[in-house]
C-alpha cells in the first residue's frame, strides 16, 4: 500500500472513529437538559448548561498541556484514553447522581483536550499542503455523520412522548455508551506512515518524546500572539458561541415550545437531523469537492456568516424569548409568529449545520497549512479559543433570554468573518508563490 493511500486510509478511519464517539456525545449534549428537567430525583440536582460550562472551561485550560500528553504516549493512545473518559460521561446518565455529573464534567474537559489535539495533530501529519484541504472536509463530513445518525434514533425513540421516562433514559445512554466505545477502538486502525516513505512536506509527525512539556507550552503562547492566529481567534471564538447553541441551546429551546405539543420533544431529534444533514453537505461541498479552489477560503466563510444571520432571525421570530430558561413543562409564551411552524426551525437547524462547517472547515485547513511544524500546539490553541468561549456561553445561557443570545452571535460573527478575511489576505501575500490550496 502507497503511503498516499495510507495516509487518505488513516483520514477515514479518524473521520469513522469521531463519527461513532459524538454521535454518543454530541446526542448526549443535544438531549441532556430536557433528560436531567424530566428526570424526577431528590438525589440530583444538575444542570446541564453548567455541566457544559464546566467542560469547556476545564477543556480550554487543559489545552495548555494537552501536546505534552500527546507527544508523550503518542496521538494514537492519547484518541484511546480520551475517548474512555468520553464513553464514561455518557454511561453516567444511565443512573446519574451530582457528584459524578459534575465530575465526569471535570474529566471530559481534560479529555476533550488531548482527544482534539491529537485529531489536529493526526490530521496535519496524513495530510500533504495540496491535501490538507480535501483531508479537512472528508473529516468534517464524517465527523458529521454523527448528528445525523444519533438524533434520528432520539426522534424515533422519543416519537410523540410529553414526558421521558427512565427505562427511556436508560435505554438511550445504554445504546449511546455503547456506540461510543465501538468508535474508541477504532483509532487502533490507524496505521502510522513511516516519515522516510513521505514527501518532504509531509515527513512532520509528532512522535513519544519528540517535545518536552515546556517547548510545547512555550510554542502553544508563541503561536497564541502571532499576528495570523490573533486575527483567526475571533473567528475561532465565534465558532464557540454556535457550537454552544446549535449542540444545546436550540435543542432545548424546541423542546419548551409547548405549541408543538406531544412533538415537541421528538422534534429536537429531528433538528439534531437536519443540522447533521447541513454540517454534511458542508463538509462535502467545501471539502471533498474541493468546488472553491479557485476562489479561496472567504467566499466559504461568508457564506457561514449569511446562512447562520438568516437562521437567527428565522428563530427570533419563531420561538419564545424565554425558551431556553423555561422549565420542563414548557413555555407559554410565542414568538413573533405564533401559528405551527416545526418545517421553518427544521430550516434553521440545517442553516446552523451548513453554516457552522463553513467557518470549521476553513479554519481546520488554514491552521493546518499555516503551522504544518507545530500542529499540536497550533490546534491546542485553536481548541482553548473555542472551548473558552463555549463554557462562557453554556453559562450565560443559564441567566440569558433567547434574543440577546442571538445578538451576541450576530456581532462576533460579523467581527469574526472580518478578521478571517484579513489572515487570509496575509497568507495569500506571504505565500504566493507556494502550492496553495484552499478547501
Amino acid at each position: 500500500m502507497s503511503p498516499e493511500i495510507k495516509m487518505l486510509l488513516n483520514i477515514f478511519i479518524l473521520g469513522i472513529g469521531f463519527m461513532l464517539m459524538f454521535t454518543a456525545f454530541q446526542t448526549c449534549g443535544n438531549i441532556e437538559q430536557t433528560v436531567i428537567k424530566s428526570f424526577n430525583s431528590t438525589e440530583f440536582h444538575g444542570s446541564g448548561y453548567t455541566s457544559m460550562a464546566i467542560i469547556y472551561g476545564v477543556f480550554s485550560a487543559s489545552n495548555l498541556i494537552a501536546p505534552s500528553v500527546v507527544a508523550v504516549i503518542g496521538p494514537q493512545l492519547s484518541l484511546f484514553f480520551s475517548g474512555l473518559v468520553y464513553s464514561g460521561y455518557i454511561a453516567m446518565f444511565i443512573h446519574p447522581f451530582t457528584w459524578s455529573f459534575y465530575t465526569f464534567s471535570v474529566l471530559v474537559g481534560i479529555a476533550a483536550a488531548v482527544l482534539w489535539t491529537a485529531q489536529g495533530n493526526l490530521l496535519t501529519i496524513n495530510s500533504t499542503d495540496s491535501t490538507i484541504g480535501r483531508n479537512s472536509g472528508i473529516f468534517w463530513a464524517l465527523l458529521q455523520f454523527s448528528l445525523f445518525s444519533g438524533n434520528l434514533y432520539i426522534y424515533l425513540a422519543w416519537y410523540d412522548k410529553v414526558h421521558i421516562l427512565d427505562k427511556d433514559r436508560k435505554t438511550v445512554f445504554i445504546s449511546l455508551t455503547v456506540i461510543s466505545l465501538v468508535g474508541n477502538f477504532l483509532f487502533f486502525l490507524i496505521q502510522r506512515v513511516e516519515p522516510e516513505a513521505l514527501p518532504l512536506e509531509a515527513s512532520e509527525s509528532l512522535l513519544p518524546g519528540d517535545t518536552s512539556e515546556s517547548d510545547s507550552v512555550g510554542k502553544a503562547i508563541q503561536l497564541a500572539v502571532t499576528k495570523e492566529m490573533l486575527l483567526l481567534s475571533i473567528s475561532i471564538a465565534y465558532t464557540g458561541l454556535e457550537l454552544t447553541f446549535y449542540s444545546g441551546v436550540y435543542g432545548t429551546c424546541i423542546g419548551a415550545m409547548t405549541r408543538f405539543g406531544n412533538n415537541a420533544k421528538s422534534l429536537i431529534g429531528l433538528s439534531g437531523i437536519f443540522i447533521g444533514v447541513g454540517e454534511i453537505l458542508g463538509g462535502s461541498l467545501f471539502g471533498m469537492l474541493n468546488q472553491c479552489s479557485h476562489f479561496g477560503r472567504n467566499p466559504v466563510v461568508l457564506l457561514g456568516l449569511l446562512t447562520h444571520f438568516l437562521a437567527f432571525f428565522l428563530i427570533f421570530l419563531n420561538i419564545a424569548p424565554d425558551a431556553p430558561l423555561a422549565p420542563e413543562e414548557g413555555t407559554e409564551l410565542q414568538g413573533f409568529i405564533t401559528p405551527k411552524y416545526e418545517q421553518t426551525l427544521m430550516l434553521c437547524s440545517f442553516l446552523l449545520g451548513l453554516g457552522d462547517s463553513c467557518f470549521n472547515t476553513q479554519l481546520l485547513s488554514i491552521i493546518g497549512f499555516l503551522y504544518r511544524d507545530d500542529s499540536a500546539p497550533a490546534f491546542a490553541v485553536f481548541k482553548f479559543v473555542q472551548s473558552i468561549t463555549a463554557a462562557v456561553a453554556f453559562f450565560y445561557s443559564n441567566y440569558l433570554l433567547l434574543h440577546w443570545q442571538l445578538l451576541i452571535m450576530v456581532l462576533v460573527g460579523f467581527a469574526g468573518t472580518l478578521s478571517f478575511f484579513m489572515a487570509d489576505w496575509i497568507v495569500v501575500c506571504r505565500r504566493r508563490d507556494s502550492d496553495y490550496d484552499s478547501i
